[in-house]
């Protein structure tokens, strides 16, 4: 049906091991920690000058404080079913941590578009592109409702990118820059089901430094659905990740 998301959980045959990232998910945020966890709260609560350090005074350690996800990263690229020559957007692209596996997709004739509006996200892209060399990338900044993107692109990616999948302009934005039946592919965090509180807490607390309002974070692709003609959602590490993959309308 169109517009309908179809899900399924994930197990280890898709290269994810629950066990594994539900224990680095615990180290990090230190779940079993009282103090931390209502930091966590806290931060849900006065979003707005957390998220502005993530992405601003603290980019720096952004790729090691993400590290644990790159896996996550790699896998929603090669879902995206990309060719030679293909122009794709990288939506939210941050310092440039799926540039490479979209380049090695597209081939030197492609074209990657990455699109972020934090400055000192951008530039760690930007230092990234000019140390490899990479002639075919277009950086852009500026917030996602209003990129003046400069082309329509045969596929989109939404990497880590909850506020703009809860913005119906960015994301009417983004639509009018893609050709009919292109591809586009949403991964991130999401809270598990209620009845895993605990759970549910530290996600909360993993996240809160770079979501900036958590409403929808139990469906965060219930708005693309309603734009793409099949959307085809995975669930991760029981309930706390997806992986979504579609077609524009």
């Amino acid at each position: 049906m169109l517009g309908e998301a179809t899900r399924c959980v994930s197990d280890r045959k898709h290269g994810i091991n629950n066990d594994e990232w539900w224990e680095n998910t615990v180290t990090h945020t230190e779940a079993g920690d009282p103090a931390r966890i209502e930091t966590a709260r806290e931060q849900a609560a006065t979003p707005a000058a957390t998220v502005s350090a993530a992405y601003g005074p603290d980019a720096d350690r952004y790729e090691q404080r993400t590290g644990m996800f790159q896996a996550v990263r790699d896998q929603l690229v090669d879902r995206l079913p990309l060719r030679p020559g293909d122009t794709v957007l990288d939506v939210g692209c941050g310092t440039g941590l799926c540039l490479e596996a979209l380049l090695a997709k597209v081939g030197a004739g492609g074209t990657v578009i990455g699109i972020d509006p934090a400055p000192d996200m951008l530039e760690h892209a930007r230092r990234r592109v000019a140390a490899r060399g990479w002639q075919n990338v277009r950086l852009i900044e500026s917030p996602i409702q209003t990129a003046q993107i400069p082309t329509q692109a045969d596929a989109v990616l939404f990497c880590a990118t909850h506020d703009v999948l809860q913005s119906p302009v960015a994301l009417a934005n983004v639509r009018q820059h893609l050709r009919p039946g292109a591809a586009v592919a949403a991964g991130g965090g999401k809270w598990p089901s209620r009845w895993l509180w605990g759970m549910r807490v530290a996600v909360t607390a993993l996240h809160a430094p770079y979501v900036d309002d958590f409403t929808g974070f139990d469906r965060p692709w219930r708005l693309l659905s309603e734009q793409m003609a099949d959307l085809h959602v995975q669930e991760l590490a029981f309930g706390a990740g997806y992986l979504a993959v579609g077609r524009a309308r």
